[in-house]
């Protein structure tokens, strides 16, 4: 099954059910303007009852690094995703593996690409006046090449396109959020357990991401 991370975690109910269901990573978005919006320690208390084997990733838009730094001790966090407008400098002062999120609009949105050095490059939908959790896809067409660096395909993704998502990018790893839920924030139980008994039947045929502080790519068959 294709790596897959269930975002805007903002309950332990929920967290709980992605992590049964089989999400390699759960995500808590520390925006504040964010309907999905947490705060340190909120995540941390969500993280510190689960396994130690589902990944913790935190989701910054334009955060100072010592606020991040602060959340990557406190929650503690696996990964870290940029999903505002960091410069590829700010990228580099961490020291757990970095997701930087790019918002598509078309082809030339992927122009910036060569300037990171990073983890993987989360893709997601772009919107003039949020920097995500639109729920809306963009034109998967334009990443009809390979990529260098593992591609986490986000924006619009839900149990009824998951798998054609998944053929028609081919990516490294998915990452849903507002597909499975019932309100911003609010997880639904059903959706989440669709989305995975669809995800048992993908397979990706290029790098997959391991959504952890230590990554790792392997080979797999398409299906």
């Amino acid at each position: 099954m294709i790596p897959t991370k269930i975002c805007g975690i903002t309950n332990l109910d929920d967290a709980k059910v992605a992590v049964e269901n089989g999400a390699s990573a759960i995500g808590f978005i520390f925006y504040e303007k964010s309907p999905r919006a947490i705060s340190i320690e909120e995540a941390k208390i969500i993280s510190d009852n689960l396994t130690h084997d589902i990944s913790r990733i935190g989701v910054f838009v334009n955060h100072n690094k010592d606020y991040i730094h602060e959340a990557i001790t406190e929650v503690p966090l696996d990964m870290i995703q940029l999903h505002g407008d960091e410069s590829p400098d700010f990228c580099n002062q961490f020291d757990v593996p970095i997701l930087k999120a790019l918002r598509i609009k078309n082809e030339a949105s992927l122009s910036i690409m060569d300037q990171f050095d990073v983890a993987g490059f989360l893709l997601d939908t772009f919107s003039d006046n949020q920097y995500g959790g639109t729920g809306e896809t963009f034109d998967w067409s334009i990443l009809n090449r390979k990529f260098e660096t593992p591609i986490i395909l986000s924006g619009g993704l839900n149990p009824e396109n998951i798998l054609d998502a998944i053929d028609a990018v081919n990516p490294s790893g998915i990452d849903v959020n507002s597909g499975v839920e019932s309100s911003p924030g609010i997880k639904n139980h059903v959706k989440i357990k669709k989305l995975f008994k669809q995800l048992e039947k993908s397979f990706s045929s290029v790098q997959v991401f391991k959504y952890s502080r230590v990554h790792e790519h392997i080979n797999t068959r398409t299906r």
